[in-house]
Formats: C-alpha cells, structure tokens, sequence
C-alpha cells in the first residue's frame, strides 16, 4: 500500500513533469517503496506498468529488456527525448490511409448549404460517422473524426428545415442514385464523366468582390463604389469538371450564355483535354442542371450536341438533376467553390486577371483548372426549327427520358 502522504505528493508532483520525468520519477519512486509497488502506481496514476518498470530501468541506467523495444511507445528515450524515435500511437491517417476518401463518400450526398462558399456543413452527426465507419473496420473516434472534418473545410451545424426552390418529385433521389450508379459504370469502363454548368457571371472592373486578402496595413485595393456595369461588361464561366481526373477546365464567355456556348465549351475541354485523356472513348456522360444554357428543354443544347456528336464520333450520355437540386451537382463544390475561394477579395479587373485566377486554383486532393478566353459572340434567343428537332439521334431512357436520354451520331441507327 502507498502511504496516503505519498500519494496526495504524487498526485501534486505529476501534473508538472513530462513524459519521460514521469517515467523516471514513478521508476524511482517504486524502488522506494518496494515490492508490489508497480501495480500500487498503476492503480494510482493509471500509467501503464511497463512504463513504470521501464523508468526503473532508466533510474538504474540498465539496457532495456529487448522484448519491450518492440513497441513503439515503450522504447527507451535517450539524451533530452521525452521519447524514443518513433514512440507513440500512430494518427489515424497513418493507420487508416483511407479514411478521407471514406468520410467523403459518406458525406457525398448529405452536404448542404452554398456549394459556393468553401466552408460547407454536414446534416451526418459525428457520432453516426463514426459508427459508419466502424462498420467499415475503422475505429475513429468522433473527436477525431471533428477535427479531420475541421482541416476538410466542415463545421458541425444545428440540424435546420430548408426549403428547396423548384418542385423535385417524388423521384428526386431515385434519379441521385441513378447518375451515380451510372456515374461509376462509365468510370469503371474509362469513359469519361463530365459535371458542366455556367458559374455566375462576373462583372470585370475595379469592382468589390466578397472576402479578405493580405495586403500592406492601411492599404486595402480601391474599388468603385457602385457595380453598374461598365464598359468591360461581365465575364461567363462555363466549366467542365472531370471526375475520373480530378481536372477541370473553365471557358470564360464574354457574350451570352447560350446552350452554343455551354456546348462550345464542352467542345473545347474535349479538344485540349478529353481526346488526351480518352484516347478510346467512344461515349461521353455528361451530368447538368435541369435548366439555363444546358437545360433539358433546351432545344438548342440538343441541336448543338448533336453536332457535338458527329464530330466526335461519341455517344453523348446526358442526366438532368431534379429541380431545384443543382448544388449537389459535383462541379459545385469540388470546383466552383474553390475558384470563388481563389479570388476571394481580389477585383477582377481584367479578363487576364480572371483567367489566371481560375487557372491558378488548387487543392490539397490534387485538382487543377485549365482555363481560355472565348471571344466568339453567341446570338441569343437563336430558334431550333421543327425539321432541325427531328434530326436529333436521340434515345430516351426507360427512367425519366426528360432527364435522362442518348444523343448519338446521325450516321448510327436509334
């Protein structure tokens, strides 16, 4: 038994000392007291035996029992070390190299919020992650699990009733599970799967733009004081996100946003990019909002991609999100939302100060954006003919046509 003064000493002596002076202090202190006197500082101090009986060690300046140097929290320190190289638990992130591909799967389709801004938050609970993935043969505990979300750019928020604009049907999720499912053929095949959208357009000047960046103390960039439009008009981003890659690629528009222009756009990242990465491809899927330049009543998104098609030679694969669903379109938040971080707090004052912005954009997870002006004037309100519709190679799905179809080229059968 420890004596009770000694035991309110250790209990005042231990808070101050560091790893290894607990060690040595607790290895001296059993020799003091004698036989039995591990288990008693154990029960104490709840440090683990084999570290007390390793600071006796250390007292006595005896070599270590080799079977105890196999473990990495127990070799003996030497010189001013705490600890011996290599001692201590392994981070999760060592012991389970994938688990951020695992919390980013399961928070795939529960992220809620503007997909634009970079601080996203999670309707998933810390707790029922971490059962998650301990049905995956991870142990995290939810503490960690908080942190790692932290360095991802999420916060834990207060579960809200939201409303979404537009009427989505009672197939809303079908269809999610429907892009992805077919999503992760097209991948598994090496088909190349695209997320498109026009981001919103920007006004290019010396105007205010959202955020904060360094700059000398008491000297903040100079903006004008109003954002009427000025004579440099507005830049349109259209931008192509490849999920196989992690790639994308943004066609700055300086006329309409047109369905000519969004396919124009895809035209271009398959010219620079897709042909490179798809040498045997012979079908493209491409994923978009229901409505806009690419939307699925947009007679003339289809005309073009039909033209589209009989240059390439693909079959074009398109689904629709449901109304009132964009945000979970991926180019949103693994693309869109990064670009708007980049230049957060920087006026966009030339069409060269955007480009290169865009193209600057990276992240931890390895993506980058290739970027080109596109000066070509697209005419709006451009009407599709009835005898041009007709000529459409198009196939509609079984499951919502509306939304999901195949254009081919006219030179192959329906």
């Amino acid at each position: 038994m420890i004596p009770e003064n000694t035991r309110i000493f250790v209990g005042k002596v231990l808070p101050q000392l560091d790893e290894k002076q607990r060690r040595i202090f607790l290895g001296a202190l059993s020799e003091m007291l004698g036989r039995g006197s591990v288990k008693d500082l154990h029960e104490l101090t709840q440090i683990s035996q084999v570290t007390i009986i390793e600071g006796k060690k250390e007292c006595a300046n005896i070599e270590p029992n080799p079977k105890f140097k196999t473990t990495g929290k127990n070799r003996s320190a030497s010189g001013d070390r705490v600890r011996a190289e290599g001692g201590g638990r392994k981070s999760i992130r060592e012991k389970y190299p994938q688990v951020i591909d695992e919390i980013n799967l399961l928070l795939e389709n529960s992220t809620v919020g503007n997909p634009e801004n970079p601080l996203c938050w999670t309707t998933k609970s810390l707790r029922n992650i971490e059962a998650s993935l301990k049905g995956k043969g991870m142990s995290v505990s939810y503490v960690t699990i908080g942190n790692i979300l932290e360095e991802m750019g999420y916060s834990l928020q207060q579960n809200r009733k939201y409303t979404e604009s537009g009427n989505a049907g009672p197939d809303r999720d079908a269809q999610f599970q429907y892009i992805n499912n077919k999503a992760k053929e097209f991948m598994n095949n090496k088909n190349p799967v695209i997320s498109v959208d026009a981001k919103k357009k920007e006004l290019i000047g010396s105007y205010k733009d959202p955020g904060k960046e360094y700059a000398p103390k008491g000297n903040p960039a100079k903006v004008n004081d109003h954002d009427f439009e000025g004579p440099c008009g507005k830049a349109c981003p259209y931008g192509i996100y490849d999920l196989n890659f992690n790639e994308g690629f943004v066609n700055v528009g300086l006329s309409a946003d047109t369905a000519e222009f969004a396919v124009n756009s895809i035209r271009e990242w398959w010219r620079t990019m897709g042909v490179e990465k798809y040498p045997e491809a012979t079908c493209l899927y491409i994923t978009a909002d229901g409505g806009g330049s690419n939307g699925r009543r947009n007679k003339l998104w289809k005309t073009s991609l039909q033209s589209f098609a009989n240059e390439t030679g693909l079959n074009i694969h398109v689904s629709h999100f449901p109304p009132g669903t964009s945000k979970w379109n991926k180019i949103e938040h693994r693309m869109f939302a990064f670009i708007s971080k980049n230049w957060r707090g920087r006026p966009l004052e030339t069409v060269e100060i955007i480009i290169n912005l865009i193209s600057a954009t990276t992240t931890s997870s390895g993506l980058k954006v290739a970027c080109k002006l596109d000066e070509k004037v697209y005419e709006k309100g451009k009407v599709v003919s009835n005898e041009e519709l007709s000529g459409i190679n198009i196939t509609m799905d079984d499951w919502h046509g509306e939304w999901n179809y195949i254009i081919a080229p006219t030179n192959q059968q329906n």
